[in-house]
This record gives C-alpha cells, structure tokens and sequence, in this order.
C-alpha cells in the first residue's frame, strides 16, 4: 500500500483528534470530556516540535485516515520509545495502522535517541495485535497497565528494536 503517508501534527488538527476521541473504546477509557480532548491536541502539537517524539496524521491518498505517534517512556528501568495509534472506522481492516506503524518506526530510528520502540494493546485488542504483528513488532509478554489513571487493563508488550 504506496498511498499512505504522515503528516506531522499541527494546531489544525483540532477537529480530527475530536472525532477519533468519540469513538475511543470503553476499555480505553471512553471519550475524554471536550476540556481533556484540548489539552491532549496541546500535548500532541508541541510534542510534534521537540525531539523526545513526534505525533502525525495518517493519511491514505489525500484522505484524513488517523493518527500515530511515538513518545518517550520509562520501560522496565530503561528509555523507550512507545508507539500508539487510532484509526477512524473507515479506514480500518485495510493495512492503513500498520503501515504507518512502519513508517514511525523508520522517523523513531532516525531520531536515533532510543534503542527501543514498544506498543501496548490491550489483549482483548486483535486489531492492534494484528498491526504490531504485521509491522515487524515481537511480543514480549503481558503487563497490567493503569490508563487512564484509576482504570487498569491488561496488555501484551510488542516491541521493535530501533
């Protein structure tokens, strides 16, 4: 799939984060309430001018697909690199994650400030478990997770060497 390609994050992209926060999973939280939703697409466009990560809009052809982004974590005492990533309904199902998870692994390894990129679906997550496994990711076991805070969910550890 040639016709996918990122675009880094930037202050108009308000609407797009809005519309990927309403169909966010129950076992992801739920939708954040429109105040988080602001703050969050302030998180993402300056972490979109820092060097410790980068967030980016999916796009398939010309057409707004998600959005994906990798930031830094503390990982089992080391710096990592995590990765995650949401797709809009109409667009999954046909490859657009995991191809753009490839991608961000290739801007993370040029970054070149971490050795480690990871992902972190939930178990009961096969869509996400099948884009880290078609993106070249290797499982390394299941974890409990607090996210959001007060709400924990189980999840496998995928990761890619960078």
């Amino acid at each position: 799939m040639t016709d996918i390609s990122l675009r880094v994050w930037d202050e108009g992209d308000l609407g797009l984060l809005r519309e990927l926060n309403a169909g966010t999973p129950t076992a992801l939280g739920g939708p954040e309430s429109d105040d988080a939703v602001v703050d969050r697409h302030r998180r993402y466009t300056e972490l979109s001018t820092q060097d410790s990560g980068r967030m980016y809009v999916v796009l398939r052809g010309t057409s707004t697909a998600g959005s994906i982004g990798f930031w830094e974590k503390q990982w089992q005492d080391e710096a990592v690199y995590e990765t995650g990533w949401h797709v809009l309904p109409e667009f999954r199902g046909q490859g657009v994650a995991a191809h753009a998870a490839v991608e961000i692994a290739r801007i993370a390894t040029d970054l070149g400030t971490r050795k480690e990129l990871h992902a972190f679906p939930p178990v009961d997550n096969p869509p996400s478990i099948a884009v880290c496994r078609k993106a070249g990711f290797a499982s390394r076991g299941v974890h409990d997770f607090e996210y959001p805070k007060g709400t924990w969910i189980r999840c496998e550890d995928w990761w890619l060497p960078l």
